[in-house]
């Protein structure tokens, strides 16, 4: 609200942006620095393809970035480790990590790749058209559809 020369206050004056703004940031920086927010969106830029597909940052605290990651990649980033801390820092335009921490757990963007559903028998007509077909690729599109379409009968 504002306030008048007298101290009193007016709830339909209007407030100035500048004087809402930390108000409305300050519980959303206390949960994630702005650095952190920005290494977290910009993950894939900053450190390539190669170790975004197979890490993930968790977390901005205190100089240390907190990285999810699987297996073996949590060796081979301890090598790579001031290199990743300077392209960070380079994108950052200031110093805004001073070391690493690795977690071990799948990155969030890591899908493993589902096992096949088990192939269902197809009835007897429908082998039997199937059969009729000369061999060729319609005649296997047509069969992976029966079985597709049979497999959740």
């Amino acid at each position: 609200m504002a306030k008048d020369g007298e101290g009193r206050r007016f709830p339909t004056t209007p407030v100035p942006v500048g004087q809402l703004i930390p108000r409305l940031t300050r519980p959303a920086f206390r949960k994630r620095s702005p650095a952190g927010a920005q290494v977290m969106a910009d993950w894939p830029q900053v450190v390539g393809p190669a170790l975004a597909a197979v890490t993930s940052p968790l977390r901005l605290s205190a100089g240390t970035l907190t990285l999810a990651c699987s297996g073996p990649v949590a060796m081979e980033l301890q090598h790579l480790a001031p290199e990743v801390i300077a392209r960070i820092n380079g994108h950052l335009g200031r110093v805004a990590v001073e070391r690493l921490k690795f977690v071990q757990q799948a990155p969030a963007g890591l899908v493993r790749a589902a096992a096949p559903p088990p192939s269902a028998p197809l009835p007897a007509p429908v082998q039997d058209r199937l059969a009729g077909l000369p061999e060729g690729e319609l005649r296997d599109a047509l069969e992976k559809l029966a079985r597709g379409v049979y497999r959740r009968r």
